[in-house]
């Protein structure tokens, strides 16, 4: 029998209880997590009481939402300024292109119930599109994909689609019958189009058999609750709708409200910032992927399909932190119905920015960290959209909103024992039996008790095993604590049907 090397026998520790101290640390950071977010809000609420001075908002709501809930919200100035009505967290704002997003989840709910493909020809669904002429022979056809990703390669067309969005299905067809014009093939490149999301409408409601209002609103919106969710102004609650204005030179102009149509797809939604709350938890509940019953109206799998980045858009290169000093590049790709970026420090944020003659409004998460921010605002293209990203980035930066955690899988918590074990007594019977075939290869494990024994060392007997924290299913770290100090212990498996042990990683924790 193989006998454990003399630092082994002298400092052997093996885990004891981290199943049952993983959910009190899960529980104690829940709630400081909330605590440190509640720190930061005053802060928040200056810089949009600040905005909303300095921008000449006739109204303005915002709030934060955190693991599922809305922990704050704030109104300032008026609905309609005529009647005096203030804003409030019951007012109804048009969102304008945040409402994309909505089409693109009927989409893909359409596409998991089998009434369309991502990568079916638009023409398959709107026959008027069989007649237009693309750029290029060697164009590929227009896909539903591309409407979803803004890769059709129409043209950019902000803000002339803002006036198309009560078109009747009749003047749509007519307009696209009669040809379109490209910037470039489909498929090439991203390029924002509105006309591209008046067309996904005009699909979902093809494929649905109703209209794309009636049909985001009865398995979208209902489900989710946002029962103060609707298209058409006229149908707002008494009181509750917010109008729109401009500003021009000292006063506040109203603009004409734009009606209904079935152009809408591309920006006529109208909700509350209750309701939204609901939909931005139900975006943060996707987040990790887990074995829980699914609840919502879309499969959490096809959610976080939404969040993933499909087509490159922009590179900040010159892009900091919230401090506006720290360089922080970031880069941005467009999903379906939502942009994407991460920036140099591994944060992902999702969302979309909304503008109509009269509105302004932006809303933004982050997936992983379980935090979102919206802001709705009655002012013409109202800019909110810098500052409510900023809201965010103050919240991920300064509370310490680290990524949720993955639950640990019953592997990852087997080799999480055996390889605390491993590490502190390299016994050959133990290596054999959970040791990937390259372990010992790429290391041997004479060379592994000595590179062990160096880096242990310095911190003196080992006194505990910290809890495993998963970066996945199969890979994860944990400390082992010794009485002058703690090294990390980072693991991955293999792909096998029993995963093995493939990469042992040792790191000092610097004082």
């Amino acid at each position: 029998m193989h006998r454990p090397s003399r630092l082994a026998l002298c400092s052997l520790v093996v885990v004891l209880g981290s199943a049952a101290v993983a959910p009190l640390h899960a529980q104690a950071q829940a709630q400081s997590r909330g605590e440190r977010v509640a720190a930061l809000l005053p802060e928040i609420d200056r810089m949009y009481a600040e905005l909303a001075d300095k921008a000449h908002l006739p109204g303005l709501v915002y709030g934060v939402v955190l693991d599922g809930k809305l922990v704050h919200v704030r109104s300032l100035g008026l609905a309609d300024v005529g009647r005096k009505i203030p804003v409030s967290s019951s007012s109804e704002f048009r969102i304008a292109s945040m409402s994309k997003s909505f089409v693109a989840m009927a989409a893909l709910k359409l596409r998991d119930a089998g009434k369309l493909r991502l990568d079916d020809p638009v023409a398959d669904h709107l026959p008027e599109l069989r007649r237009v002429q693309l750029p290029t022979r060697d164009s590929p056809a227009l896909t539903i994909r591309h409407l979803m990703t803004m890769t059709t390669g129409l043209p950019e067309d902000n803000p002339w689609g803002d006036r198309q969005m009560a078109l009747p299905n009749a003047r749509i067809e007519g307009l696209v019958g009669a040809g379109l014009s490209f910037s470039n093939a489909p498929g090439q490149a991203y390029e924002y189009s509105n006309l591209g999301y008046i067309l996904l409408g005009k699909v979902v409601s093809k494929a649905s058999g109703m209209r794309f209002q009636d049909y985001v609103t009865r398995e979208i919106l209902r489900p989710l609750g946002m029962n103060n969710t609707r298209w058409e102004y006229t149908q707002a609650a008494p009181g509750k709708l917010a109008l729109g204005y401009r500003w021009d030179r000292d006063h506040w102009e109203a603009e004409p409200i734009l009606p209904d149509g079935d152009g809408a797809a591309m920006g006529g939604l109208i909700t509350t910032a209750d309701d939204f709350a609901r939909y931005i938890a139900f975006h943060l509940d996707a987040w990790p992927a887990r074995d829980d019953p699914e609840r919502g109206p879309l499969r959490r799998a096809s959610l976080r399909e939404m969040h993933l980045p499909q087509v490159f858009a922009t590179l900040a290169a010159k892009a900091t932190t919230t401090d506006s000093k720290t360089a922080n590049p970031r880069v941005h790709f467009y999903s379906y119905g939502l942009d994407w970026t991460r920036d140099s420090r591994d944060v992902v944020t999702s969302g979309h920015a909304g503008g109509l003659p009269g509105f302004g409004s932006q809303f933004r998460f982050a997936p992983g960290h379980g935090v979102g921010v919206f802001a709705f605002t009655n002012l013409r293209y109202g800019p909110v959209y810098g500052p409510t990203n900023k809201a965010l980035h103050i919240l991920l930066e300064r509370a310490s909103l680290g990524p949720r955690p993955v639950a640990v899988s019953p592997i990852l918590a087997t080799r999480h024992t055996q390889v605390a074990q491993l590490v502190q007594t390299w016994d050959a019977a133990l290596g054999s039996a959970i040791a990937a075939d390259n372990l010992f290869l790429d290391r041997s494990r004479e060379d592994w008790i000595v590179h062990a024994r160096d880096t242990l060392a310095p911190i003196g007997r080992i006194t505990s095993v910290g809890p495993i924290e998963a970066e996945n299913q199969l890979r994860g770290t944990f400390p082992l604590v010794g009485e002058r100090g703690t090294v990390n212990v980072r693991f991955t498996l293999t792909p096998e049907r029993e995963p093995r042990v493939q990469e042992i990683e040792l790191t000092p924790v610097k004082p």
